[in-house]
């Protein structure tokens, strides 16, 4: 204390002039106070003016003091040098590394015996008590870790945050971690642990959240848990959990989060819950409880989010008016009856309420015309009856309100729908319901919500081949072919199943975009069931589109007979074509005027049709017969003589073709021309088993050329053919375009009438193969955002450094190809446009006025209905690209709108709700950045939608916000290892407290309303 005092009076030379400028602190420790004021004492004899002095020193040394004492007692972050670390626990912590695969060498700085000292060990932070060093936190979050958690666990006498969440951690929980009594968070969640929950946890007298979801943990919830009287938040979800809810749970005075979900448990409903007062979240879907929902229930007054669904619940729904702060209600695929529940009404806090498939009865209350805020009503699959007072809603104040709001309340008994003056955004569901009987035309809703809710378990039109038929067993020399909806489905013996197919084609008034989600499923549902055919929806195959000018489009369907039969029955053949040809579609403004083109009948069915005629007429059988001979004999004459001048004209014409492409051979740079021969030996003559992809310019084979190269050869189709001038011109254009992520241009074949485009082969397909749930690799985060900037990349050389600048116009993942190194390359941009010429001068307005060529789902709505392709066209369909890589969902998935749907879930906060669950762990603020990004670039107005150099721009940005990229070159490879990046830890203070960072990793699950975890 002296030599403070005199390290005090040395720095501060105090006088009598310095008086004015001192303050004294405002708490000085007594025993600090009593030691400078007994020094003072010693002097004897001092004047005033001394004693002021003093005084001012005396204040001056106590602050100086004080300073020091909170340095002392506050070391910097793991440096303690006075003290030193507690050896058992040191010991402990060497025989958890020991049980622990660490695949990374992530723990190979825990050496030694100072765990906190001048070289910190990863993930450890100490406190120090009287000068012994004690573990406080173990963050070892996210690391990959393997093997075992070892007992020592239980050994660290004053840790508070135990976190090994986001490993892949197995074996038991161990038990000795219920002696840990300072436990504040424990935070297990995202391992493979199994076994049962340790009832010693209940110990945990001062554990504020315990974190053990997504795990493999089985057996009871321990009754011994009522010991946790400072918990808060219990996520004990997605395990394998038997038994009943214990109903001392019900004692925990604090508990504000509770999830419980997808678990095995059974058992009624504990009515001893509703003592929780505090309670903000239930969530406990997916279980196999008993009984019904406990009227007591009403009493959990804070309640903001009741999830019960899929429960197995029955009986009626308490009244739940007394909970005000209830935002999100589901309690949908249950048994439960009676009538609607009340809820509060009138409601700003309510969003959501799922009420379907279950057997409510009655009438919809006028009460619930009136929440303010609701997203989603959802009543399908009831018995409700009477009228639907949509007239009700005349006063919902939609005028503040763009969100989308959706009342789903199909299959139910609803007679009548009584309209009123509401706001477009609303969105009625009525398929099924009595009010749609008979003329479907007269209800539009019956309509449009044929695509969007059917339930497409039994229902489901196929719209391509599934991968695990990629070897065709079918003789398509015959016209037979593969059942893709049965495919798709796996029904049958075997999933790839052949068979003879008949041919509709059709042309009908092509929809607005905001209704072509439910577009081609409304229609296919007309084919299989509305027309009485009663075919299955694996026997209906949307097999092409064609857009044309008006708007309209051309849809050519495959009907294919029941499974097992490979070939329709007699009678169906004769009576399909003239069904076809009489029956009507519901005149409305969906799909009328609609022409039916044609119906074809192929190998085997033109004989069944002739076999069907005859003996119906011997004099017509007759004069038919003689018919057909004088023109079978005028056609072979008019054949020789073709065939005799056809010989000496192709002559002519390939001499001069040969002469005309030996000529543009030689002005294109840098590309190969092949001949057909070339192109035939090396694939082997164009064998079925080479064949990679069909595409809209023709079959897509592997090659190997006669130097050992392997290569891409797409060989155009009789529609897709040019003019050799044309052609030549295009193969002079794609000579010119390189980049690293766009697909190269190797040669081109322009021979015997045939035109083909020979590429690099890219040995990792397509982005789409590897989105697909089959998919052997999916694809982790850090692979996708590379993905997506470097087709963003090949986008924006395209718009703005090809010269001429092309816009793409058909961007999809399928057209998003990967290199040995998972490299993107965009590929067909030599289907392209030009951009205009006010685009080469600068004009971002610039348009090209085109036949619209594309593939629904990633078409954009502004060019689809004004034929002007522009630069935003691109950024729609790359942004639809976009939120397929984050979700793995195809853009029109089950009749669903992909864009529709991310838009949706983003306004009700459950955008992440929506990410690939085959992408493993990753960032959610850059998850919900690209999200965010996704949906800017699928604005309908195009006005608002970034430039392709702007998602560039963000992706960028995205990418350097997980890793340590250079934010001085935006448009450099990507390159860093971001799962390195990703697991490693955040910098903390060596005595973190609640809201330390590992907490705040774990916020997100924290909130008023949880992030629900299901399986898709």
């Amino acid at each position: 204390m002296m030599m403070l005092l005199h390290v005090a009076d040395n720095i501060v030379g105090v006088g009598a002039g310095d008086e004015a400028g001192i303050t004294s602190t405002q708490h000085v420790g007594q025993v600090v106070r009593r030691d400078v004021e007994a020094e003072a004492k010693k002097d004897v004899g001092v004047s005033d003016k001394e004693t002021q002095q003093l005084s001012a020193r005396t204040k001056l040394q106590q602050a100086f003091l004080v300073f020091c004492l909170i340095i002392l007692a506050h070391p910097a972050p793991h440096q303690a040098h006075h003290a030193h670390p507690d050896p058992a626990e040191v010991a402990s912590l060497l025989a958890i590394r020991k049980e622990l695969g660490d695949e990374q060498n992530i723990l190979a700085n825990w050496v030694g015996d100072k765990p906190c000292g001048e070289s910190p060990w990863t993930g450890v932070y100490c406190v120090s008590v009287d000068e012994t060093e004690y573990i406080d936190e173990l963050r070892l979050m996210n690391m990959n870790f393997t093997g075992t958690l070892a007992p020592n666990v239980g050994n660290f006498r004053r840790i508070r945050i135990l976190n090994f969440m986001w490993n892949k951690l197995r074996g038991a929980i161990p038990s000795e971690i219920g002696k840990l009594s300072n436990l504040y968070l424990l935070l297990l969640n995202g391992n493979q642990f199994t076994g049962s929950l340790p009832p010693e946890l209940g110990k945990l007298s001062m554990l504020n959240r315990l974190q053990i979801d997504l795990n493999n943990i089985t057996g009871p919830v321990p009754s011994s848990f009522q010991g946790l009287s400072s918990v808060e938040h219990i996520l004990l979800n997605n395990n394998s959990l038997t038994g009943n809810i214990p109903k001392e749970l019900g004692q925990l005075p604090k508990l504000l989060h509770l999830l419980l979900d997808n678990n095995k448990l059974s058992g009624e409903l504990p009515p001893e819950l509703s003592n929780l007062s505090t309670l903000v979240i239930l969530q406990l879907d997916n279980n196999n409880f008993d009984g019904s929902i406990p009227s007591s229930y009403s009493k959990l007054t804070e309640l903001s989010k009741l999830s019960l669904r899929n429960c197995k619940l029955s009986g009626p729904i308490p009244n739940l008016s007394a909970i005000p702060s209830l935002a999100y209600l589901d309690l949908s695929q249950n048994r439960l009856s009676g009538t609607l529940p009340s809820l509060p009404s009138p409601s700003d806090n309510l969003t959501t309420i799922d009420l379907s498939f279950n057997s409510l009865n009655g009438e919809v209350p006028s009460d619930y015309f009136h929440f303010r805020n609701l997203d989603f009503l959802l009543l399908q699959h009831n018995s409700l009856d009477g009228a639907f007072r949509a007239d009700l809603l005349d006063h919902y104040p939609f005028p503040t309100k763009t969100s989308f709001l959706l009342f789903n309340l199909q299959q139910n008994n609803f007679s009548e729908f009584i309209p009123g003056n509401y706001s477009s955004n609303l969105d009625f569901r009525f398929y099924g319901n009595p009010l749609c009987y008979g003329d479907l035309g007269n209800a539009a809703a019956c309509l449009e919500d044929n695509a969007s809710f059917l339930n497409f378990s039994n229902f489901q039109a196929a719209t391509q081949v599934p991968p695990s038929c990629s070897e065709n067993p079918c003789d398509g020399s015959r016209g037979e072919e593969l059942v893709p909806g049965l495919a798709a489905q796996g029904q049958g013996s075997e999933k790839c199943d052949c068979a003879y197919p008949l041919v509709v084609e059709y042309r009908l008034m092509s929809p607005s975009f905001a209704q072509f989600q439910s577009y081609e499923s409304a229609f296919i549902f007309y084919i299989a069931s509305g027309s009485g055919l009663e075919l299955e929806g694996y026997q209906v195959y949307v097999f092409q589109y064609q857009w044309e000018p008006g708007p309209r489009l051309q849809m050519t369907i495959k009907l294919f007979p029941k499974f097992p039969a490979n070939e329709f029955e007699q009678r169906d053949v004769e009576n399909l074509p003239s069904f076809f040809s009489s029956w009507k579609f519901p005149q409305n403004s969906t799909f009328g005027p609609y022409e039916l083109l044609s119906f074809n009948l192929a190998f085997p069915y033109i004989d069944v049709m002739d076999t069907a005629t005859d003996g119906k007429s011997l004099a017509a059988g007759a004069l038919a017969g003689i018919l057909i001979a004088a023109i079978t004999f005028t056609a072979i004459v008019v054949v020789a003589i073709m065939l005799l001048m056809g010989k000496r004209w192709r002559r002519r014409v390939v001499v001069s073709r040969s002469a005309i492409r030996q000529h543009e051979r030689l002005k294109i740079a840098g590309v190969r021309s092949f001949s057909y021969d070339d192109m035939a030996r090396a694939t082997n003559n164009f064998d079925d088993s080479m064949q990679i992809g069909q595409g809209g310019y023709g079959k897509v084979y592997r090659a190997v050329l006669d130097d050992g190269l392997v290569v891409a050869i797409k060989r155009a189709e009789v529609g897709s053919l040019q003019g050799s001038k044309e052609f030549v011109t295009e193969i002079d254009l794609l000579s010119r375009v390189h980049h690293r992520n766009l697909v190269s241009l190797v040669g081109y074949c322009d021979d015997q009438g045939e035109q083909m485009l020979v590429y690099e082969y890219m040995v990792n397909g397509t982005l789409r193969d590897h989105l697909n749930p089959q998919s052997k690799v999916p694809l982790d985060f850090p692979a996708r955002l590379q993905i997506a900037l470097g087709s963003a990349k090949g986008i924006l050389y395209l718009h703005t450094e090809a010269n001429p600048p092309i816009y793409h116009r058909d961007i999809k993942s399928s057209n998003i190809l990967l290199d040995e190194k998972r490299r993107a390359k965009v590929a067909d941009f030599g289907l392209s446009k030009l951009a205009p010429a006010a685009e080469l001068e600068g004009d971002a307005g610039g348009y090209v006025s085109t036949v619209v060529k594309g593939t629904p789902g990633y078409l954009d709505p502004e060019y689809f209905l004004t034929h002007m392709l522009t630069d935003k066209s691109d950024v729609y369909s790359f942004g639809v690209v976009l939120l397929e890589m984050v979700t793995g969902l195809q853009p029109i998935y089950q009749g669903k709108n992909l864009v529709r749907e991310v838009t949706v879930a983003k306004e009700s906060g459950r955008m992440l709700e929506m990410v690939d669950s085959q992408m493993g762990t990753y960032p959610p603020k850059c998850m919900l950045a690209l999200l965010e990004l996704g949906i800017s670039c699928c604005d309908e107005d195009t006005k608002l939608r970034p430039s392709m150099a702007e998602v560039v721009m963000r992706l960028v940005a995205i990418w350097q916000s997980t890793s340590l990229a250079d934010s001085s070159m935006p448009f450099a490879d990507v390159s860093l290892d971001m799962e390195a990046v990703l697991v490693k830890e955040t910098p903390s203070s060596s005595n973190p407290d609640v809201s330390s960072a590992s907490s705040q990793v774990s916020e997100g699950l924290f909130k008023s309303t949880i992030i629900k975890v299901s399986p898709r």
